[in-house]
């Protein structure tokens, strides 16, 4: 891998050219962005998956839909639509995408949506006969079509977005100046003994702007699992072999979280939003006891595996009460 990395090193300079190029008409203005008159809220990242972007959604729509008609909008990944989707009970991973299906399975009460053309989908959001009165925005930091009222930059505390560069030598969307847009960075995914001394090291590294909120986000397991049928300690397969299968970004916290209680198992682990063909659904299917994540379940429940269990996770923030007053603060000012 670091091989082909140095090879397609050169290209860098060419994507490095596309894309501050782009970013700097949307700064002189030369290409047009829109803003909407209710509070838009942005989730995203500079880097190519596995910063946790899901976990950070889902903290949101927790922390929000008591008190607001809030709207989930992202492009639906890996999705065999096309256009505009609005979630309904006829909905599935092939229509919505997987993390979409599985937040609105997750969240029935709030409105989710999929289109890659994010003006027309709030466009579309707006127009319903009951429309929301704040919108997130998942996996949208590049799309500067839009202006968000408010930017929320994810970076991953083994991989932060300061020590990487542009595809395809690297794994960055864009340069790391982009940070500059958000107003909140979470490092997430950080190890839950997290010290102050560390938390300003990484302070400093990341190099902030005035005004730029930090926040530190751990992942937090379930202590049970669920079936279609029942909810389990996470405990009571600790002495059972089975077979662990992952279709995610980054799949090493979890197998070591599983480890660090004793776990032993097999791991069958593919890329991420991988869809499962026959054969290995068949493979899967023979095994005695299945346990997966959340967002692959979704794409596994063709299976109708009797033995086949997820473990939910959820995100942690430091200065939780900090963070909950910046959101609602925002919104109570848009």
């Amino acid at each position: 891998m670091k091989l082909l990395r140095k090879i397609l090193f050169p290209f860098n300079v060419l994507y490095y050219s596309v894309v501050y190029l782009r970013n700097k008409g949307y700064d002189l203005g030369v290409l047009k962005s829109k803003s909407y008159p209710l509070p838009v809220i942005c989730v995203g990242n500079l880097s190519v998956g596995g910063t946790g972007k899901t976990p950070t959604i889902e903290f949101l729509i927790s922390l929000l839909q008591s008190n607001y008609k809030v709207a989930v909008l992202s492009r639906g990944y890996g999705r065999q639509s096309k256009g505009f989707v609005l979630a309904d009970a006829s909905s599935s991973a092939q229509t919505i995408g997987d993390e979409s299906f599985q937040i609105a399975q997750k969240f029935p009460k709030i409105t989710v949506a999929v289109d890659a053309n994010r003006q027309r989908g709030i466009e579309t959001l707006l127009a319903l006969d009951s429309p929301p009165e704040v919108v997130l925005l998942d996996d949208a930091f590049q799309h500067r079509k839009v202006t968000p009222g408010l930017s929320i930059l994810l970076t991953a505390y083994n991989h932060l977005y300061c020590d990487d560069i542009v595809l395809p030598a690297g794994n960055l969307r864009e340069l790391r100046s982009g940070a500059k847009r958000a107003q909140i960075v979470i490092v997430t995914k950080c190890p839950t003994n997290l010290g102050h001394l560390e938390k300003q090291t990484i302070k400093k590294r990341l190099a902030l702007q005035s005004g730029q909120q930090l926040f530190f986000s751990s992942i937090d397991y379930d202590e049970h699992i669920y079936s279609a049928t029942e909810k389990l300690p996470l405990q009571t397969i600790k002495n059972k072999k089975y077979t662990l299968v992952t279709g995610i970004a980054n799949a090493a916290p979890l197998v070591q979280y599983l480890e660090s209680l004793g776990h032993e198992f097999e791991h069958l682990e593919f890329a991420d939003h991988h869809e499962f063909s026959k054969q290995e659904l068949r493979q899967i299917s023979s095994k005695p006891l299945v346990l997966t994540t959340e967002k692959d379940v979704v794409r596994l429940q063709s299976l109708q595996h009797k033995a086949l269990y997820f473990l939910p996770i959820k995100t942690k923030i430091d200065e939780h009460d900090v963070f909950e007053n910046d959101i609602k603060n925002f919104i109570n000012q848009s």
